[in-house]
């Protein structure tokens, strides 16, 4: 374990500098010049652009740049945002815990509502309550998320008031209704995932052998089954909690609500390139810390896998 963890440490290492080197080279491809983004409108002279571009190193070499870029970023510094003078690490630091509780409570609807229905469409397999189900994921599949953030802003807050369609908190009712919209789309992949896979296990020898020997079905069905029948289930559960925290930006709007997502789209809208770089960045680092997470997990719910 203590190996494969430093493997995976120095692949993630890796993963990072290539991403930084990515996103250095392509903000700096993007037309326009930061010094103009930075003074906006006003009329100003060519010497004053001259100096500040001597001031931020802009007539530096890109790889001297890129340098002091990543010699910074390693100590935690990400830069200054140009639209509001503030250190990229503080101003996402502000945002991330919003998007996490954002995350961490859509992927519980997610969780609860489709691994519920999954475990239950597959032990009726072929039945009518399995066909209904099955049906209900292709549509919660097919709606899309902005149309669906609407329908329960109207029933749940609009007609029956009960909870806020503006949620610019993390207490359980301003959560209710942006977790319920990113939730149930992903419940509806959970519930065909689980259901998939618990078909499949059932039909294993050991499991055969597991009932021969005359044990309760609940505990064939949740120790031997859908232990098993879980990992493909951790996977897409870690690559979306990775996703959500890359910024949910279209429920995050619709909800009036801060997050890494939102601050992202306004930074690109006001050329913010430091703050760009930085919610890039600190996405990559998210999303190659939660892939490790669930490899590891795998160890954990099947002791045959082994690590290579």
């Amino acid at each position: 374990m203590f190996s494969y963890l430093i493997r995976r440490l120095f692949t993630s290492i890796l993963v990072l500098f290539g991403v930084s080197v990515l996103v250095f080279s392509v903000i700096h491809l993007v037309p326009g010049d930061v010094t103009m983004a930075i003074l906006g409108r006003q009329k100003v002279s060519v010497e004053k652009v001259a100096e500040l571009r001597e001031q931020l190193g802009l007539n530096d070499p890109l790889y001297v740049q890129y340098g002091r870029y990543l010699g910074k970023a390693v100590q935690g510094d990400l830069g200054v945002s140009i639209r509001n003078y503030q250190p990229v690490s503080k101003s996402i630091g502000d945002q991330l815990p919003s998007t996490v509780a954002l995350a961490i409570s859509a992927l519980s609807v997610a969780l609860a509502i489709g691994g519920t229905l999954g475990l239950l469409a597959a032990l009726r397999h072929g039945s009518w309550f399995d066909t209904l189900i099955m049906s209900l994921s292709v549509s919660g599949l097919s709606i899309p998320t902005f149309w669906l953030g609407l329908l329960l802003i109207i029933l749940f807050s609009v007609k029956l008031k009960l909870f806020p369609s503006i949620s610019n908190d993390s207490s359980a009712a301003a959560l209710f209704l942006p977790a319920l919209t990113l939730g149930l789309p992903e419940a509806a992949v959970v519930a065909r995932m689980v259901r998939a896979s618990l078909l499949d296990v059932l039909n294993k020898d050991y499991i055969i052998t597991a009932r021969a020997k005359g044990l309760p079905e609940r505990l064939v069905i949740f120790k031997h089954a859908l232990r098993n029948a879980l990992i493909p289930v951790v996977t897409f559960l870690g690559l979306q909690m990775a996703y959500l925290l890359g910024g949910a930006t279209i429920v995050e709007t619709m909800f009036a609500r801060q997050g890494i997502g939102r601050l992202a789209v306004q930074s690109i809208f006001s050329r913010d390139y430091p703050m760009v770089q930085g919610v890039v960045l600190v996405t990559a680092a998210i999303y190659v810390l939660i892939n490790t997470l669930t490899d590891i997990t795998y160890v954990f719910l099947n002791p045959k896998i082994r690590l290579k």
